[in-house]
């Protein structure tokens, strides 16, 4: 049976630490022969089976050679990795965010995504983007915001170039397209983006048009459904909020943000045939 609790946190401390263990070019039995664990303890938590103490991640950390952000990072998780509760984590710009929700998404085998006031992150053009980063950030540097940029074409070029494709299915609100973000030029050629994947047979871009009504995510905001390949990798629903995000894991609470999707998805029409 899928294991109850934090389970995406778990699991993840524990990819995140076998990755830096085999570059390191360490074995279990140097863990065990350090001190900080018994080789089952550390199969146990490099599996996600069990949380991690905070002490046993920066013992760990500090025999992989890990630098000071990725400590940080999986630190943040291991607190979470303890928790009974679904989990807040940090805004976008934290290690803790990097190190969750991008690992989750790279290893996702489907993302329902609903987007009421910008173009989801993964199907953004670069001018775009930009335009979204220079607003949310206004004090932020031209170097900074290069490197944002550059991070993230890098990170759609590895979901896109992936051994094993992403089904991605999105929902973007009317008003999206009534707002020209960066410009009307910079508008047009992320509708043209748009258009473009989704002839991609693994892209579904959907417009929720004003015809559409009422609908039942009128007061819930964005949010993402994250499926994963993996029986021992529960469903996730990720809801995304000025200051942070929440994951949820509870079958009952994914279950209702999938029916609030379906229904969705029921009043959309294809980007292709939607008149901007």
């Amino acid at each position: 049976m899928p294991l109850q609790g934090p389970t995406l946190a778990r699991r993840q401390v524990g990819r995140q630490l076998r990755i830096l263990r085999r570059a390191a070019g360490k074995t279990e039995r140097d863990v065990e022969e350090a001190n900080i664990a018994s080789r089952v303890k550390l199969w146990r938590i490099e599996t996600g089976k069990v949380g991690i103490k905070v002490g046993d991640v920066r013992g760990l950390c500090w025999l992989y050679g890990a630098d000071v952000e990725t400590t940080e990072a999986l630190t943040a998780l291991a607190v979470t990795s303890i928790s009974s509760l679904g989990f807040w984590e940090d805004h976008q710009d934290s290690p803790t965010w990097s190190s969750l929700y991008l690992g989750l998404e790279s290893i996702a085998d489907e993302i329902r995504a609903y987007r009421h006031e910008l173009v989801p992150d993964l199907l953004q053009t670069p001018d775009y983007f930009q335009a979204v980063r220079t607003a949310l950030k206004p004090d932020e540097s031209e170097s900074d915001l290069r490197d944002r940029v550059k991070a993230h074409q890098e990170r759609q070029d590895g979901i896109f170039t992936r051994e094993s494709s992403l089904r991605l299915i999105v929902i973007i609100g009317a008003g999206v397209f009534a707002r020209p973000v960066g410009g009307s030029d910079v508008m047009a050629d992320q509708v043209s983006r748009l258009r473009e994947l989704d002839r991609l047979d693994c892209i579904d871009v959907r417009v929720l048009p004003w015809e559409a009504g009422s609908h039942p995510a009128m007061s819930a905001g964005s949010f993402s459904i994250m499926d994963f390949q993996d029986d021992d990798d529960p469903s996730v629903a990720h809801i995304e909020t000025l200051t942070g995000s929440r994951y949820l894991e509870k079958p009952g609470e994914v279950g209702e943000y999938r029916r609030v999707f379906r229904q969705l998805y029921d009043k959309t029409v294809s980007i292709g045939a939607y008149q901007v």
